[in-house]
């Protein structure tokens, strides 16, 4: 049982599955890469509309549905599975293809600039480190 992207959507979970059974990543289908562009770990996800039509989702997608009616990290999402941050993505993306959420992208990711902080400051921190 894994990800089937012809499917349209994130798998079902098996009848009568109360907890986790087996490795998240026999979830993901051995994936450890989204199938779509690589997510920023310091993205936020949040639900769709079609979010609420939701269906019969495996426990992991369940959770972060749940876990998105707020807006939320894959960082957090991660840490909420207790998987690394690499599975959560692929399974926020199998979410995001088929519907479920929606992906913000930082700007400093999205326009490629890096977002880290001016050179002058990176400056100014290193000679207060010195400093002391």
């Amino acid at each position: 049982m894994g990800h089937d992207p012809a499917a349209g959507g994130p798998p079902a979970r098996p009848a009568g599955q109360a907890g986790r059974v087996v490795p998240v990543f026999a979830v993901t289908g051995g994936r450890t890469r989204s199938t779509g562009t690589d997510l920023p770990i310091e993205s936020l996800v949040t639900l769709t509309e079609q979010a609420s039509l939701g269906g019969d989702l495996q426990m992991e997608y369940r959770i972060i549905v749940q876990l998105a009616v707020r807006p939320v990290s894959l960082m957090e999402i991660g840490a909420a599975l207790r998987v690394p941050v690499g599975v959560a993505r692929v399974l926020v993306s199998d979410l995001a293809e088929a519907g479920y959420l929606e992906v913000h992208v930082p700007q400093a990711a999205a326009d490629g600039t890096g977002g880290g902080p001016a050179p002058e400051i990176l400056e100014r921190l290193l000679e207060g480190l010195r400093a002391r």
